[in-house]
C-alpha cells in the first residue's frame, strides 16, 4: 500500500524526499572527506616515521598571532641553533636540526604560484619528510653553511613554473629573492597537505634566515629523530634534560619549550576533524529536518485525501493500531527511499572528493548505516502525527467525509 501511494503521487513524493536525499548525501560526503583526511594524516605519519618529534617554542592547537603573543609565550626564548646543537649531542638522538616553514610565492618568467610552504632545513630533510629526488641534487654542506640561495623544487611546482623546460640551473624568485634550482624532488603521494599550504620545496635554513621572513613562534622548530631501537619517550626525556641544561633551568622551574610528538599532532587533527564533522552534520541535519517536515506535510495531505478509506477500514474491523502502523510504514517508506537515494548520491560524491583531493580511502560503512537509520527514524517521528490523526478518526464521521 505504501508503494502504491508513492506511485500514485510521483512528483509530490519526489519533492518530499528531496530534503532527505540531500541531507543523507551530505552526511555520506562529509564522512568520506573526514575519513580521507584521517587516512592521509596517518599515512604522512608513517612516511615521517614514528621516531620523529619536534621541539617548539610553545605548543598551541591553533596558530598564535606573532604580534599579540600571550605573556606565557613571550617569556620563552625562541628556539635557537644552540638548542639544536645540544639536542644533536644527545646519545639517544640520530638527527636534530633547526628548521623553519616559510610562506613564499615562487615566480619564473611571469609564471607564479600561490602562497606555498618552503622548508628551510638541511641536506637530510628527506629523512624527515620522505620522498624521492627525481633529478639534480640536494644542497651540499658547504652551501648549507654559507647560506647559498639554492632550492630543491617540488616536482608539481617545477612542472607548473617550467613546463617542459629543464629547471636545473634556472633561477626562480621566492618573495622577490633569487634562488638557483639545483634539484627536483617528489614528495610522497600520501603526504597530507592542508588546502592552500602545499609544499614548494626546500632551501638551506641559513638562506631563509638571511633572506626571507618567517614566524619565529609558529614556524621555527627543531626536527628530531630518535635512534633506531630507542623508544620515543626515552629520547624525549633525554632531549628535555639537554635543553634544560643548555637553558640553565633550575630544578622545579617549568620548561621554556614544548615537545610535539606524532601523537599530539594526531590528537590535534583528530579534534579538528571531529569539530568539522559535527558542524557539517549539524548543517546536513537542517536538510533532514526540512525533509522530515515535508514528510509530515504530505502524510497530513494523504490522511485528508483518504479519510473515506480510513473510515471504511475501521468499519470493517481495522483497529486503531493497524491504521497507525499503516501510515507510519508509508512515512518510513518515503524517507527510506530518500535515504537509499542519498546513500547512492553520497557514495558518488565521496568518489568525486577522493578524485579531486587524491584521497585513498573508502566511504566508512558506519556512515551508510547511520544515514539509513536516521532516514527511517525521521519517517517514523514526523509520520507519527498524521498517523495518529488517522488512527483517531471516528469511522462514522470518516465515511461521511466528502
Amino acid at each position: 500500500m505504501a508503494a502504491a501511494s508513492l506511485r500514485t503521487n510521483k512528483l509530490r513524493s519526489a519533492l518530499t524526499i528531496l530534503g532527505v536525499v540531500i541531507g543523507v548525501a551530505t552526511v555520506m560526503a562529509v564522512a568520506s572527506i573526514v575519513q580521507g583526511i584521517r587516512s592521509q594524516i596517518f599515512n604522512a605519519i608513517e612516511v615521517a616515521g614514528p621516531q620523529v618529534f619536534y621541539v617548539i617554542r610553545f605548543f598551541s592547537s591553533v596558530p598564535l598571532n606573532p604580534d599579540r603573543l600571550p605573556y606565557e609565550v613571550r617569556i620563552r626564548p625562541i628556539v635557537s641553533p644552540e638548542d639544536a646543537v645540544a639536542v644533536r649531542r644527545v646519545p639517544q638522538v640520530s638527527y636534530a636540526a633547526l628548521w623553519a616553514q616559510v610562506n613564499v610565492r615562487l615566480e619564473y618568467e611571469g609564471e607564479r604560484t600561490q602562497m606555498m610552504i618552503v622548508y628551510a632545513a638541511d641536506d637530510r630533510f628527506m629523512e624527515i619528510v620522505g620522498g624521492t629526488l627525481l633529478s639534480g641534487r640536494l644542497f651540499t654542506r658547504g652551501e648549507q653553511a654559507a647560506g647559498d640561495r639554492v632550492i630543491v623544487l617540488e616536482s608539481d611546482v617545477a612542472r607548473h613554473l617550467f613546463g617542459r623546460v629543464d629547471p636545473i640551473g634556472e633561477v626562480v624568485r621566492a618573495n622577490g629573492k633569487a634562488f638557483r634550482v639545483i634539484g627536483v624532488y617528489q614528495q610522497p603521494e600520501n603526504i597530507f597537505q592542508p588546502p592552500g599550504q602545499a609544499m614548494a620545496g626546500a632551501i638551506p635554513y641559513p638562506a631563509a634566515r638571511e633572506n626571507l621572513h618567517y614566524d619565529e613562534t609558529n614556524a621555527l622548530f627543531i626536527a628530531v629523530k630518535a635512534r633506531t631501537g630507542v623508544p620515543v619517550p626515552e629520547a624525549r626525556d633525554a632531549v628535555t634534560v639537554a635543553l634544560r641544561r643548555v637553558r640553565n633551568l633550575r630544578p622545579g622551574t617549568p620548561n621554556t619549550f614544548d615537545l610535539m610528538t606524532q601523537d599530539q599532532i594526531l590528537d590535534v587533527v583528530g579534534k579538528f576533524t571531529t569539530y568539522f564533522f559535527v558542524a557539517m552534520v549539524a548543517l546536513s541535519s537542517v536538510a533532514l529536518l526540512v525533509g522530515g517536515i515535508g514528510v509530515m506535510a504530505i502524510m497530513m495531505v494523504s490522511v485528508t485525501d483518504r479519510t473515506r478509506e480510513i473510515g471504511l477500514r475501521k468499519a470493517l474491523g481495522a483497529t486503531r493500531r493497524e491504521v497507525l502502523w499503516q501510515f507510519l510504514v508509508e512515512a518510513a517508506t518515503l524517507t527510506l527511499a530518500g535515504g537509499l537515494l542519498g546513500i547512492v548520491l553520497g557514495l558518488l560524491a565521496g568518489e568525486a572528493v577522493k578524485a579531486v583531493f587524491g584521497f585513498h580511502s573508502a566511504v566508512p560503512l558506519w556512515s551508510a548505516v547511520l544515514a539509513t537509520v536516521v532516514s527511517i527514524g525521521i519517517g517514523l517521528i514526523f509520520g507519527l502525527v498524521p498517523a495518529n490523526r488517522a488512527a483517531r478518526m471516528d469511522p462514522v464521521e470518516a465515511l461521511r467525509h466528502e
